[in-house]
């Protein structure tokens, strides 16, 4: 599907598509880059709600049902962008076997007084690179049960370099010692990325990349602005909750469980003896404090019990950063997702009992990432309100990332085509 803008039939290479294909919804942003602020701006949003079956725990489970309703949320945003398609896609990518990590790697230079170069940082992203590939894959094979289970690198970002003890942007020109380098990476199965390939290749889609979402909501805040910023993002959709750990301006990592909006609602339907689509109206009215008075307290019971569940998989995910990687966590939560508006989330995370197991230093503070924290993203369409519109803006930032290529993402990209190849 050609882009034309306008009356100029010609192909525009400006114009970029955000695919957010969420459990219960599918989000399209169509944007541009402005060239004097060099921020994506939105002209055109879409959204279309996935038939039930479309998706599982946020992964795809019918590629023909998710391609219609793909469609469908393209040609709403790109009919208020004005214009006739798009192609430059970024898509983005959740589910419980899409994992992040950070990975360090501490090493002592020979000859401290040469300066370092491209080839010696290329080596060591390329040794961080399989330590985490190995890593990753013996911890997905442990989780899934498969042994020989085929993941792929989906996106990679330095976090940290210190040359000495001393934090730089770019370690080419400096001389020093004692050079540590810290990388995020996020995996995914290849059977989740062949079927987001299959849905881009039908729409006759671009794939500038795939990205797992957690990363994306990150990387829209731009945090490596702010090294002392330090915050965990949950992310409720529809089948899954992200989960991204961010300590010192920098992502640590990222988990996600299968438990999300969808869930809430079967069980409040279920409870109620109402029809999933009934429940679901319920639950929203509810989240919005518009359910009538007498409800109120027998949706807040009925809820009760499942938002306990869903905070013991928050209490597990932030267990496990603890014991592999992190020795305290920030005390700060921010809520994001369109799952994220169920007041039992909010008044589980703010509960004492579970705090004793967790190494927060205090007791953190929850709140919500809106529209507005996305700073590389600004919404010209008046659309984009609540935290469920992170994500898809979000992705839509990760086509910066591309225009402003260094040293070390030119090294980072050679090292995940060897991987990936």
């Amino acid at each position: 599907m050609a882009l034309f803008f306008g009356k100029d039939k010609k192909f525009n290479k400006d114009f970029f598509l955000a695919l957010d294909i969420g459990t219960e919804f599918v989000k399209s942003l169509v944007y541009k880059i402005d060239e004097e602020t060099q921020k994506g701006v939105v002209l055109g949003v879409g959204k279309t709600r996935q038939k039930i079956g479309n998706m599982t725990s946020g992964a795809v489970s019918n590629i023909e049902g998710v391609i219609e309703t793909c469609r469908k949320s393209i040609d709403l945003a790109c009919q208020e962008a004005g214009i006739k398609g798009v192609k430059n896609t970024i898509i983005g990518i959740a589910g419980e076997f899409v994992k992040g990590s950070t990975t360090t790697v501490h090493y002592e230079r020979t000859k401290p007084e040469v300066r370092i170069d491209s080839p010696e940082i290329k080596n060591i992203i390329q040794k961080i690179q399989w330590k985490a590939f190995e890593r990753i894959k013996k911890q997905l094979a442990y989780e899934s049960g498969h042994s020989d289970i085929d993941i792929k690198l989906i996106n990679a970002a330095v976090v940290t370099v210190e040359i000495d003890g001393y934090r730089v942007t770019n370690p080419i020109g400096f001389q020093g010692r004692d050079v540590s380098m810290s990388v995020f990476n996020a995996y995914a199965p290849l059977v989740h990325l062949g079927a987001i390939r299959s849905i881009a290749k039908a729409l006759n889609l671009k794939l500038i990349t795939i990205a797992a979402e957690p990363y994306a909501a990150v990387n829209g805040m731009g945090l490596e602005n702010h090294p002392d910023f330090g915050a965990i993002l949950i992310d409720v959709g529809g089948g899954t909750t992200d989960i991204a750990v961010i300590k010192n301006g920098s992502l640590e990592g990222t988990s996600i469980f299968g438990l999300g909006g969808r869930s809430f609602t079967k069980s409040l339907a279920k409870k109620f003896s109402l029809s999933f689509k009934e429940g679901e109206t319920a639950k929203l009215l509810y989240s919005k404090g518009k359910i009538e008075p007498q409800y109120i307290k027998k949706i807040e019971d009925s809820l009760r019990e499942d938002c306990e569940i869903w905070l013991s998989g928050v209490e597990i995910a932030l267990e496990n950063f603890c014991s592999s990687r992190l020795d305290s966590l920030p005390p700060r939560i921010l809520l994001c997702g369109g799952g994220s508006g169920l007041p039992g989330i909010y008044e589980q995370l703010n509960s004492e009992n579970w705090l004793k197991k967790i190494p927060f230093p205090d007791k953190p503070t929850v709140g919500f990432i809106q529209p507005h924290d996305i700073i590389k993203i600004i919404d010209k369409t008046g659309k984009l309100t609540n935290p469920q519109d992170v994500t898809p803006m979000g992705l839509a930032s990760l086509i910066l990332n591309n225009e402003n290529k260094d040293v070390l993402s030119e090294a980072l990209n050679n090292a995940l085509k060897i991987i990936q190849n």
